[in-house]
């Protein structure tokens, strides 16, 4: 059985197309109309062995923040509705990813509960035009919507793009493990017998 999830999500502020398959081959089509954050979620694709596509418009006459807000909104809810029971999954993962002078440790859990543990400062307030801040933001949105707990740790680094893609990279890396099949354990991985929360 596919596992894979296709959305569509409009409000005032963004218009949101996404279709998500955990068992894919890593090719991304992503297009929000902010280039750094396509650029990161191809990476994520890549790295995660997912299938990614995306096409998104949003007030960027505004900012950014909507649409990298709601593009991690729409990625999150993909992603627990491409998971369904959740039988058969690892449901943890964790990766430390070295990039040039960086070094990120990504560890997740597909609990049914959500929280983000973000300690990764990103020393500059601008990676091109694109505001860091809302790094934190987009896996903020991922979490609360993918019902995972995530945890992104900087160890070091110094260039705000690597650290930035380092995350990603790693982010992808964990959920990877997280998602993949475990023939030991063919129902749900919680002796709750659920991870609905």
């Amino acid at each position: 059985m596919a596992r894979s999830a296709s959305l569509e999500r409009k409000t005032n502020e963004t218009q949101i197309r996404l279709k998500l398959a955990l068992d894919g081959a890593g090719k991304s089509d992503v297009h929000t109309g902010v280039g750094f954050l396509d650029h990161m979620l191809d990476l994520f694709t890549k790295h995660g062995a997912f299938d990614l596509e995306i096409q998104a418009t949003g007030d960027l006459h505004v900012d950014q923040h909507h649409t990298v807000e709601d593009t991690g909104i729409c990625l999150g809810l993909a992603l627990k509705e491409a998971l369904g029971t959740k039988a058969g999954i690892r449901r943890y993962g964790h990766f430390t990813l070295p990039m040039e002078e960086t070094l990120v440790t990504v560890a997740v859990d597909f609990s049914g509960r959500s929280i983000l543990e973000y300690r990764a400062p990103i020393p500059a307030a601008k990676i091109g035009d694109f505001d860091s801040e809302l790094l934190e933001d987009f896996w903020q949105s991922v979490s609360a919507n993918a019902l995972c707990n995530l945890h992104v740790l900087l160890h070091y680094g110094r260039n705000s793009h690597h650290i930035a893609e380092a995350i990603f990279k790693a982010t992808a890396h964990a959920m990877r493990m997280a998602v993949e099949s475990d023939p030991r354990m063919p129902g749900v991985p919680s002796t709750k017998g659920t991870l609905d929360g």
